[in-house]
């Protein structure tokens, strides 16, 4: 059965996009730490990151570099802080969170709550900035 992550690439489910190409996709996490909490995902469903082939984990790194740029500049921040956990879902992916402190990385924080809207603001915000 294909995880959440490939049936919203596949348009299955509804996302806010973020960025796209061949091989990655970038969608705000709707359970975010922080306003433009992103997720990058490879394409090719895997569950284990290091079980990716070297191309691919390279390409995962610096398709994020691009989304962390562009996201940096989209909400204001210190940082983009990367976390790679791998056990929520079956699917390799990296959380891209704007920072401005450690405890903003922390994921036993509240998730925020954002409207249909807000996240839509957020996500095109992010992608003018690609």
């Amino acid at each position: 059965m294909a995880s959440i992550f490939t049936r919203i690439i596949n348009g299955e489910i509804p996302c806010y996009k973020v960025a796209e190409d061949d091989l990655f996709f970038a969608f705000l996490d709707i359970n975010p730490l922080r306003e433009g909490h992103t997720l990058v995902v490879p394409k090719k469903e895997e569950d284990y990151i290091f079980d990716l082939d070297d191309d691919t984990i390279a390409g995962m790194m610096l398709f994020s570099k691009k989304v962390a740029v562009a996201l940096k500049a989209a909400i204001p921040c210190a940082r983009i802080g990367v976390a790679i956990l791998g056990l929520e879902v079956p699917h390799a992916h990296i959380h891209l969170v704007p920072m401005n402190s450690m405890e903003d990385v922390n994921f036993r924080n509240p998730k925020l709550k954002f409207t249909p809207e807000e996240f839509r603001a957020t996500a095109e915000k992010i992608s003018k900035k690609l």
